[in-house]
Parts: C-alpha cells; sequence; structure tokens
C-alpha cells in the first residue's frame, strides 16, 4: 500500500498479487484501487491472514498493469523478497500452532 496525492489529498493505495506455483508463469496483478478500494483490498486481506506490505516504488510499478497482467520483470527482484518474506512468515505461524 501507498498514499498517493489527489486533488491535495492523499490517498491509499494498494495491488494485490497472485500465483499459483506449477500454474503461473509469474505473480499477476489479482486487484487494485485508490481510496475505499484500495482500503477495502487491504480489509479483505487482513481478515483472510495474508500479509501486507508497504512498498512505494513497487506500487508505482503495479499499479499501472491490468487486472490479471503478468508482473513486469523489472518488478521480479521485489516481488521475490516480498513473496519469501510471507512464505517464512506464514511457515513460522505453523509452526506455532498447537498441533
Amino acid at each position: 500500500m501507498d498514499k498517493k496525492e489527489y486533488k491535495g489529498e492523499k490517498l491509499p493505495v494498494a495491488v494485490a498479487l497472485k500465483y499459483e506455483i506449477g500454474k503461473d508463469p509469474a505473480p499477476k496483478v489479482a486487484a487494485k484501487g485508490k481510496g475505499t478500494i484500495a482500503e477495502q483490498i487491504i480489509k479483505v486481506a487482513k481478515e483472510h491472514g495474508i500479509t501486507v506490505r508497504e512498498d512505494a516504488s513497487l506500487v508505482e510499478i503495479l499499479e499501472k498493469l491490468d487486472i490479471d497482467t503478468v508482473i513486469p520483470l523489472e518488478a521480479y527482484n521485489a516481488v521475490a523478497e516480498i513473496l519469501n518474506y510471507v512464505y517464512k512468515t506464514n511457515a513460522k505461524a505453523k509452526d506455532r500452532k498447537p498441533k
């Protein structure tokens, strides 16, 4: 999420990515929006236990893409870092759950 200025007001901006290992060649844009739509994307993600990360430069690249568009090569490293963080966070959370 990032905040962009629109008519003198800072609005939140969010881009959600989707990636299915073995199915998708690379992550793609699943949802994006500004203002209340961005807030809703973030709310739904949190409700479903999806990790939310802020990265202003990455959002700037990804918000220009259409829905279902595979991320561009220049975004691969940043997205890979985020996915690595998410996978590690999820693995740690699973280890902490009582069995």
